[in-house]
């Protein structure tokens, strides 16, 4: 586990409502569903806030993530969620690498 990264992208719902959201995730999911060193992907919806979402990457590795968020796929698999992103705060995702796990 150690060396996985993980991402985080915070959405926010749209007025038409999170029905939206759910039909990118579920879009965006079949395209990436052989990419290498894509562990899984998660749709997330706030316990605190109910216009608050998710989606959580799990990759094999950062090197993994890297060389998939460099190519050429990338901007145009992930499009359908990128009007949903919240940018109101400091940051809209976050790349994290797993350093300690039990």
């Amino acid at each position: 586990m150690k060396g996985r990264a993980r991402v985080i992208i915070y959405l926010t719902v749209p007025e038409a409502g999170p029905a939206a959201i759910e039909d990118a995730y579920h879009d965006i999911s079949g395209r990436l569903a052989d990419t290498p060193g894509l562990l899984r992907n998660e749709l997330l919806r706030s316990a605190m806030d109910s216009t608050g979402f998710a989606v959580l990457s799990e990759w094999e590795s950062m090197a993994d993530f890297k060389a998939w968020e460099e190519g050429a796929g990338h901007r145009s698999s992930t499009s359908p969620l990128r009007p949903f992103q919240d940018r109101a705060g400091e940051r809209h995702y976050g790349i994290y690498e797993v350093v300690a796990a039990y």
